[in-house]
């Protein structure tokens, strides 16, 4: 027997046990027990009007479901859950995202997925369910290996728990996905950034969900919420001037056997031609212009961005990408001083070249980690620097040379059209990231303002 008229309704129920109220509808087939919670009274007062309904009518109510035909066909035509959605538009967003992208993306979704789900008996724990969705449920189909029993659990619990994509119009619920994208995985506050990425990833889904007619409107629009403000603009306490730069290459050249002289030259071209740590990874000797005196010229045309092998096309820790913020097949070129023009000589006369011309890798021909380089950083900081520099900010990441570099174009005067293209940023970005940096304006000004007012 799949069915039963056997059916018993409960009055509705006010649950306080979360961050904000909601309401359970609790009722009985036969022998099973069923229940449903809403966000809001009154979603909760129409499901349970309708089991009522549908019981006067002697309708027959599924013992596995828990509802009378008529609820049932109607939910089924209520169009995707949230979870199969998601995973539809990582399907079609994957094949144009790099890498990162993609991360991106999973773990906004990672965050959204546990928290639009209904209240159902066994939910497995919370690392599971982020697992699942992390290994699998977000990958494409050649990228998945068979499911672990925990985890064939915890993605059969998910499918069942997951709320009506639908559901995200009603203003709790949507409310209910910002606060936990504004959240870390250990419940404390997450960085401003990380939660603007977050918000960005779900009102793209929002929108592509409506340009699907899968939902009307985008309720993203329907409520009002702020996300933390990002600060958008470089610390000057962590850039570095020249002399410091210098006494930092050198200290890189003390750290270990290898790993730190092979890594000088990269952490050079960081700050001596602003390249970002990609850009430094997919280096080949085939760019550089090394004249024997004299400045040099960088043309740069791939960038080799790090990210887990989960999410890259080749299955490797580096993917090749075009430039950041460039066509496809965009180039850059960077002129570059006569010192590093020196320190890049040497380091191809001593260590050579990859067959593919690449200047920058292990003894063993492959690209530095992040982990290894930002390793190699921190032990020469503590050589380099006072007790007190080692605890500021001041050059805390390998990028910080970056930071450093344009930080110093700007404040030699070099016009900002200039920068920003040696830079590979926009005019206006660069002005506003880096505004606290450009130095020596506020006595000008100052000055300009005692004549005015003397006047």
């Amino acid at each position: 027997m799949t069915a039963s008229y056997d059916v018993k309704i409960w009055d509705l129920r006010r649950k306080t046990s979360g961050k904000t109220p909601s309401y359970v509808v609790r009722w009985k087939v036969g022998p099973r027990e069923k229940s449903k919670t809403f966000k809001t009274k009154a979603f909760a007062e129409n499901f349970l009007s309708d089991l009522r309904q549908a019981a006067k009518k002697g309708e027959l109510f599924d013992l596995t479901t828990g509802l009378p035909e008529s609820m049932a066909k109607s939910e089924a035509d209520s169009g995707p859950t949230f979870l199969d959605f998601a995973r539809s538009y990582m399907t079609a967003r994957w094949v144009h995202s790099a890498a990162r992208t993609r991360e991106t993306m999973t773990y906004a979704l990672i965050s959204l997925v546990p928290a639009l789900i209904k209240d159902l008996p066994s939910r497995p724990d919370d690392e599971d369910l982020r697992a699942v969705l992390r290994e699998y449920a977000f990958l494409p189909d050649k990228r998945r290996g068979e499911l672990w029993p925990e985890h064939r659990a915890a993605f059969g619990w998910l499918e069942a728990a997951s709320l009506p994509l639908v559901d995200l119009l009603e203003p709790a619920v949507i409310r209910s996905a910002l606060d936990a994208i504004a959240l870390r995985f250990d419940g404390e506050p997450a960085a401003a950034n990380t939660v603007r990425r977050k918000r960005a990833v779900l009102h793209h889904m929002m929108e592509s969900a409506v340009e699907l007619k899968k939902l009307p409107a985008n309720p993203l629009h329907a409520v009002k919420w702020r996300p933390p403000k990002a600060t958008g603009t470089v610390d000057p306490r962590t850039v570095v001037n020249p002399d410091q730069v210098r006494v930092l290459l050198d200290a890189v050249k003390q750290v270990g056997r290898t790993r730190g002289p092979r890594m000088v030259a990269m952490f050079a071209c960081m700050y001596y031609a602003a390249l970002r740590p990609e850009e430094a990874a997919g280096l080949c000797r085939q760019n550089c212009d090394l004249p024997a005196k004299g400045w040099g010229l960088i043309t740069l045309e791939r960038a080799r961005p790090q990210a887990n092998k989960r999410w890259t096309n080749t299955g490797e820790a580096h993917d090749e990408r075009g430039l950041k913020h460039r066509a496809k097949d965009d180039t850059r070129e960077i002129p570059i001083p006569p010192v590093l023009v020196v320190i890049l000589r040497e380091h191809i006369d001593k260590y050579g070249t990859e067959k593919d011309g690449r200047i920058f890798r292990t003894s063993k021909g492959q690209p530095f980690s992040s982990s290894a380089y930002s390793s190699v950083w921190q032990e020469a900081r503590r050589l380099a620097f006072t007790v007190e520099q080692i605890v500021s900010p001041l050059a805390a990441r390998p990028y910080d040379l970056r930071h450093a570099a344009v930080s110093l174009w700007l404040n030699a005067g070099v016009p900002a059209t200039e920068v920003a293209q040696r830079a590979g940023h926009g005019v206006d970005v660069l002005l506003r990231v880096y505004a606290k940096c450009i130095e020596g304006q506020r006595a000008r000004v100052n000055g300009q303002i005692t004549k005015a007012l003397e006047t």
